[in-house]
């Protein structure tokens, strides 16, 4: 994965001249764009997008000190009009690209690279689980983003699930975990920014393909699980194990996110107000495969 990672922004680098689609990086690797933002924004802490676009304007910068016109450095970057170019200089650096060139205030956002920094910090309990392919049984909804506390329409969305429904997805499910999930895929583009929305399943895993049209149905494939067992406050302990699987473990692991939905369930602690546990299930496959 660290060689993915590092593979990845010596692309970019290749491409800053060029105007370049999150899904062309992604493609690059061999991930959906948005298994591989999210990873990439977990692991630095800045969007992917906001990634390519200040080191284009840093190389920009240094094109512009170096003597090249703020017209020719544009259409260099790929930009399609000085008017932009020009607005997005000025909200990265503060400065108009034609004052840079004038005064040759040189500001720089350094590209990145990675490694793995070995701290004493908190033990983190995984398994690999393979699991046959298998269907998602449940209702789903189109939900606002939230990375943050509980999210109020998928609240909703649980309420709004009737007795028909929920026994009938006890019948169905037949395979482990034997519990209630929640399943959160096809995020809009803007996800990393918490804008617009994504598709969020409540349901039960089985191997039925015979399902009642009362329900939605989500098909999976046959694949690897790494999952993810923790236990204290919810949510924010199941968000911070979320955000650790892939800024530590993925990186240093030899495995890869595939691309199907993931999905959590969680168990509420009925003698402790806002304790549970929860399991973090991700599709993985070996980094070699």
């Amino acid at each position: 994965m660290l060689k993915t990672l590092n593979d990845v922004i010596e692309f970019i680098e290749d491409h800053l001249e060029d105007d370049l689609k999150i899904n062309e990086v992604a493609e690059y690797i061999g991930e959906s764009d948005y298994h591989f933002r999210r990873i990439f924004l977990y692991i630095t802490g800045i969007p992917l997008s906001e990634y390519i676009k200040k080191r284009k304007l840093s190389q920009a910068n240094q094109d512009l000190v170096n003597g090249s016109s703020v017209t020719e450095t544009a259409f260099k970057y790929a930009y399609h009009s000085i008017d932009g170019f020009s607005r997005a200089f000025k909200s990265w650096s503060g400065y108009l690209p034609s004052d840079v060139y004038k005064t040759h205030t040189l500001i720089s956002f350094p590209k990145l690279s990675f490694y793995i920094d070995v701290r004493g910090g908190e033990n983190m309990e995984v398994k690999i689980v393979d699991m046959p392919a298998f269907n998602i049984a449940g209702i789903k909804a189109r939900v606002p983003m939230q990375f943050e506390g509980v999210n109020p329409a998928i609240e909703n969305l649980a309420e709004r699930i009737t007795d028909e429904q929920k026994a009938e997805m006890h019948k169905l499910q037949n395979i482990p975990p034997k519990q209630i999930i929640n399943v959160s895929y096809d995020a809009d583009e803007n996800f990393l920014k918490e804008e617009g929305g994504l598709t969020h399943v409540i349901g039960v895993l089985t191997t039925e393909n015979d399902i009642n049209p009362i329900l939605d149905t989500v098909s999976v494939d046959a694949h690897s699980w790494a999952v993810f067992p923790n236990e204290g406050e919810f949510p924010s302990t199941m968000q911070n194990t979320m955000a650790r699987t892939h800024s530590e473990w993925l990186p240093s692991s030899d495995y890869d996110i595939v691309d199907e939905p993931s999905f959590s369930f969680t168990i509420m602690d009925e003698e402790k107000a806002d304790y549970a546990y929860s399991e973090i299930w991700l599709p993985v496959k070996k980094s070699h495969d």
